[in-house]
């Protein structure tokens, strides 16, 4: 049933609490959104089938509390994933100068070095905006990072963020085929293409 499904994969959202990474979850599946969310409790799930260049994916995408105490089950979250979006929330300084913290723990308990990350500023429709939008791109081109901002609440750049993380992974010889060689896809059958729609660097004009 699942035959034209190219692959799984597992996605983390993570930053700290309160930049919307639940919401960005939300409008990305389900394309709802709820001012009123609640914060995470330990770690939510959900899944999605993504088409990325003719490819069918299976998104498995993790959701975690940014508060400290919900951390208990870091180790295991981080096991054996593709890709990583790592979220701020431009209208708060304080969110961006964590990033470090988390880009950290990911180093510390990834099981992978060559997993995609993604930064993802969030919240552009709010108008008190504390970090521009070159500040962010200048921190995710140091880290190797793709870049978007992006409203959940608006639906701006969110289908885009998630869709060019898959590509970039779908993109990376070992990260995935290894363990779907039996269906015999040939990595000369993705696209090569690395301009996405929201060109190199996932920026929205």
């Amino acid at each position: 049933m699942n035959d034209d499904i190219l692959t799984t994969l597992k996605i983390l959202i993570i930053g700290e609490s309160g930049v919307g990474k639940s919401s960005l979850l939300l409008r990305f599946t389900d394309d709802t959104f709820d001012a009123e969310i609640g914060a995470t409790i330990g770690v939510d799930f959900k899944v999605k089938t993504l088409a990325v260049d003719g490819n069918r994916a299976k998104l498995a995408i993790w959701d975690t509390a940014g508060q400290e105490r919900f951390r208990t089950l870091t180790p295991s979250y981080y096991r054996g994933a593709q890709g990583v979006i790592l979220v701020y929330d431009v209208s708060r300084r304080e969110t961006f100068a964590k990033l470090d913290n988390w880009l950290s723990e990911l180093e510390t308990y990834c099981t992978r070095n060559d997993l995609v990350k993604m930064l993802v500023g969030n919240k552009i429709d709010k108008d008190d905006r504390e970090i521009e939008r070159e500040e962010g791109l200048k921190f995710a081109r140091k880290h190797s990072m793709l870049f978007i901002e992006s409203s959940a609440k608006t639906r701006d750049g969110v289908q885009c963020a998630f869709e060019e993380l898959v590509e970039k992974i779908l993109q990376t010889p070992g990260l995935w085929e290894s363990m779907h060689k039996s269906r015999g896809v040939a990595l000369s059958e993705l696209s090569e293409s690395s301009q996405g729609g929201c060109g190199a660097y996932c920026s929205l004009l």
